[in-house]
């Protein structure tokens, strides 16, 4: 069975492929256009197709559009409504209908091969569900979708067993806590469906004084539904302007809304617990990928285990829709043993990208070694290694590295990336080493959740702990990933530290890096000492001594 799935609808236009049983490919479109999310969530935008993620994922798996068994595209344009009977304020959502119901032809006319008739609509919260719950490792689980729209919902809870979804309760629009989230974003100067984590990150500078006003607007029902609509946040604090600095009246309303948000999640959690008496629950949607909730959820709900989509967003929808049509159809794939799922290049491939550049570069004997003794000296190291990742965030293969001893180097790379002072960065440690250091779930291979740092730490590792004594870790399982491993190792060697600084290899406003020109312009504008690219070391002072070298000789 040969399933292709596709967002598009929306935002995070992307692409995965499932086949045989097992993930082959999965990747986001803003990863080869270079447009952040792809596209803006407007109805305007809605025919755009991941048509360069979707090409490149048959490419891998060696397949003709004809050879698909299905496509399925995660939105159900027969469940929607009309946007004003719903209660949203979105005049020209007819035309954005009109685009899903017709996406079965404008697949197939972009897809030679493909027949109309194998494009399969997939209900856009049951597709975010399958992304949790049939990728995740525990067969039977409870599953928890909360995002800012489907078709005429926000949330989905549900229970999946023998590949099935049971689903138990949905809410209805307008009531959404990811359109909520959105609205705040935007009242406190940030890009809306884009800069939600910049307030997660802001909240952690405030207090919940405003917590007792949004609980009037913000509130579980006790039936597994919630309030959360027309929250009125000009009464509350005057909007803050893009680029405008930011004031303590800010972050207090940012962080009345992340605790608000918090309490509303563990009573829906605590009801879904109590329906289906499962040990395990799954998330996903926008709002899975508030690690700071997912942790007041592993910590404080009533589940044994808590898995987090690394794709919690709608890219994950296009690996959910696939995965959905896969267990309809009796074939269910392996649950996902890792997010790097996109694109990556042979050693050879590598040298041929350095050789056409014209840069020196060398062959080390052990890269994870060159890189170690470089982030040792307090280098920034860009850190290009395998498959690039599937959501988000930045996992050990798409990086920029760091040393956490520094505290300074939490300003150095935010500016290095062009991001607001209040952003944190986030450590990278083994397996095996992290319960020393951090305190909450484990392992925590996405950088899903929030811990703790160990007060005898939080010195040692300053460039990583935020202003709340927290840090988004990710932990390395050596037998899934060997490299990173064994720089940590010989960082640790040099320095006594088991942990290094890891931010996505990206400057503001771009997409992640993907493929090795994205990497080489990166390096080159940015102030980065050392690229590791594959097995190859890209050393900037060489660079720029070559490159003036050879603009004088060219002179004379």
């Amino acid at each position: 069975m040969r399933i292709l799935g596709i967002n598009a609808l929306f935002h995070d236009p992307a692409a995965a492929l499932v086949a045989d049983g097992r993930i082959v490919a999965a990747a986001e479109e803003e990863r080869f256009s270079r447009r952040k999310h792809g596209k803006r969530p407007v109805p305007f935008a809605a025919w755009e197709l991941p048509l360069r993620a979707a090409a490149w994922c048959l490419e891998r798996a060696g397949l003709s559009p004809g050879e698909l068994d299905a496509v399925g595209y995660s939105y159900d344009p027969a469940l929607a409504r009309p946007a004003e009977t719903m209660g949203l304020d979105d005049p020209w959502d007819s035309l954005r209908q009109t685009y899903a119901r017709e996406a079965p032809y404008f697949l197939a006319d972009a897809l030679p091969g493909l027949a109309p008739e194998k494009v399969r609509f997939v209900p856009h919260h049951v597709a975010h569900a399958a992304s949790a719950g049939l990728a995740a490792p525990h067969p039977d689980s409870a599953v928890l979708v909360l995002d800012g729209r489907g078709e005429c919902a926000s949330h989905l809870a549900g229970r999946y067993s023998g590949g099935a979804l049971e689903v138990l309760r949905a809410q209805e629009l307008p009531q959404s806590l990811g359109l909520v989230y959105e609205e705040l974003t935007a009242h406190l100067g940030f890009l809306r469906s884009s800069d939600e984590y910049k307030v997660m990150a802001l909240a952690a500078y405030g207090k919940p004084r405003f917590l007792p006003e949004l609980r009037e607007r913000m509130h579980a029902t006790g039936d597994g539904g919630f309030q959360a609509h027309a929250v009125p946040w000009a009464a509350l604090t005057e909007p803050r302007a893009p680029g405008q600095e930011w004031t303590q009246d800010h972050a207090d309303l940012a962080a009345s809304t992340q605790a608000c948000l918090e309490e509303l999640l563990l009573d829906l959690v605590r009801w879904l617990y109590g329906r289906t008496g499962a040990q395990a629950l799954a998330l996903a949607g926008g709002v899975a990928l508030n690690c700071v909730a997912n942790s007041r959820i592993a910590a404080e709900g009533p589940f044994r285990k808590v898995w987090v989509q690394p794709a919690a967003g709608d890219a994950g929808t296009a690996l959910g829709a696939a995965l959905h049509l896969a267990a309809a159809r009796g074939e269910p794939a392996a649950p996902m043993d890792g997010a790097d799922l996109g694109r990556g290049w042979s050693e050879e491939e590598l040298r041929g990208w350095l050789e056409r550049a014209r840069i020196p570069y060398e062959r080390p004997a052990d890269i994870a070694a060159t890189v170690a003794a470089e982030l040792a000296r307090d280098g920034i190291v860009a850190w290009f290694q395998g498959r690039s990742e599937y959501g988000p965030r930045a996992l050990g293969h798409r990086s920029l590295l760091a040393h956490p001893g520094r505290a300074a180097n939490l300003e150095r790379l935010n500016q290095v990336k062009g991001r607001e002072e209040f952003r944190p960065v986030a450590p990278m440690v083994l397996a095996d080493r992290a319960v020393e250091i951090f305190e909450g779930p484990l392992p925590s291979p996405y950088m899903l959740f929030v811990h703790d740092v160990v007060r005898s730490w939080q010195e040692r590792i300053p460039a990583v702990v935020h202003v709340d004594g927290t840090a988004r870790i990710q932990t390395v399982d050596p037998a899934r990933e060997p490299l990173v491993a064994r720089m940590l190792t010989e960082f640790e060697r040099r320095t006594g530290l088991p942990v290094v600084v890891n931010t996505s290899l990206n400057t503001a406003g771009r997409p992640m890096v993907d493929d090795p020109r994205d990497a080489l312009e990166c390096f080159g504008s940015a102030p980065v000492d050392l690229l590791a690219i594959g097995p190859f070391a890209v050393r900037r002072g060489r660079v720029f001594a070559a490159g003036g070298r050879a603009a004088a000789e060219e002179a004379t």
